[in-house]
């Protein structure tokens, strides 16, 4: 299906669309108005109105809004094919891995590499406990955000505050993240639940 949309129409899409690739939602009128520079609710209201017509946006029974279809291509055109999504630094003991802290700086990354209801972030890999499951130092690795795993999943763990990224492979009640590795310096490490999973390494980018 084609849309006419308007130049303000596709900016608010694209703020949308950030908004549920980081907050798992769509913004509030008055954080829409902010990201389209307006200086009044009303006009960022009117957007949305005229985004609903379009049957782009459903508006719920609470008043707030829903996209209808997050992966419709026509939405944006050729101006708009990528999203910005956080590259990670260096993560401080006893901070959430994605504190604002963290954020080093933003990366745009196409639209198409991303699943809708998730939340994403980049982090750069060091080391070469994972060179044989294809992660070397200095990739980027796209995360997507969820606290559980499959056997197999490469994961993105929290271990005593510190951040690492092994294979996932669970036992009964024991876990163990695995490197995959040619230097066999780097061993299992065999927990019990005394972690968490920060989410699953879902892209490797090779720079």
């Amino acid at each position: 299906m084609f849309y006419n949309l308007s130049d303000k129409e596709l900016e608010a899409l694209k703020i949308i669309r950030n908004s549920i690739v980081h907050q798992g939602r769509i913004p509030s009128v008055r954080e829409l108005m902010i990201g389209l520079g307006y200086k009044s609710p009303r006009s960022s209201a009117v957007i949305l109105n005229s985004l609903e017509e379009k049957e782009i946006l459903r508006k719920k029974s609470d008043g707030t809004y829903q996209i209808v279809d997050f992966e419709i291509p026509e939405y944006f055109g050729s101006r708009a094919q990528t999203v910005k999504i956080p590259l990670i630094g260096s993560v401080a003991c006893g901070m959430p891995i994605f504190a604002d802290e963290n954020i080093e700086a933003e990366v745009s990354i196409s639209i198409e590499m991303i699943k809708s209801g998730y939340k994403y972030f980049l982090l750069k890999a060091e080391g070469d406990s994972m060179n044989e499951a294809g992660i070397n130092n200095g990739d980027l690795l796209l995360i997507r955000q969820q606290p559980d795993a499959n056997n197999g999943d490469r994961v993105l763990a929290l271990i005593d505050d510190e951040a690492t990224v092994k294979e996932y492979n669970k036992n009964g009640g024991m876990v163990i993240l695995k490197p995959k590795s040619t230097n066999k310096l780097h061993q299992p490490i065999i927990l019990t639940s005394n972690f968490r999973i920060q989410g699953i390494v879902e892209e490797v980018i090779s720079l």
